[in-house]
């Protein structure tokens, strides 16, 4: 994995280098639950608000084969919502593990509702 693999961007703040830096240590663990993940996509915004609650949100796109997987983690500190956002991505990532192994593992009988010809 390299850098090139997360792609960070910041609306209405600026990216410090301690942002970049949080971002990359707390994703950089996601691709060692899937080696199918083709990029990740961290959005980090913050929306002025009068309560002072829930003013930084984190949202993370996993482009991976198959559908694309997309959560978003909201908070009063930009720090507390990249960690709710690696938790979530990585919850995200081990339950389509587990649902597409228990669909290999189990088989399904098909019946098919039509009369087929016999072959002698």
């Amino acid at each position: 994995m390299d850098n090139n693999d997360i792609i960070i961007s910041g609306q209405n703040l600026d990216l410090t280098d301690a942002l970049r830096e949080a971002v990359v240590n707390k994703m950089s663990k996601l691709f060692t639950h899937d080696e199918r993940i083709i990029r990740l996509r961290i959005e980090l915004s913050y929306q002025p608000n009068k309560h002072k609650e829930k003013e930084f949100a984190a949202r993370g796109h996993i482009e991976i084969q198959g559908p694309d997987m997309i959560v978003s983690a909201e908070s009063d500190d930009m720090y507390k919502s990249i960690d709710e956002l690696a938790v979530k991505l990585a919850r995200k990532i081990r339950r389509r593990h587990r649902l597409e192994r228990v669909k290999r593992n189990s088989l399904h009988v098909v019946d098919i509702p039509a009369k087929l010809p016999k072959i002698a």
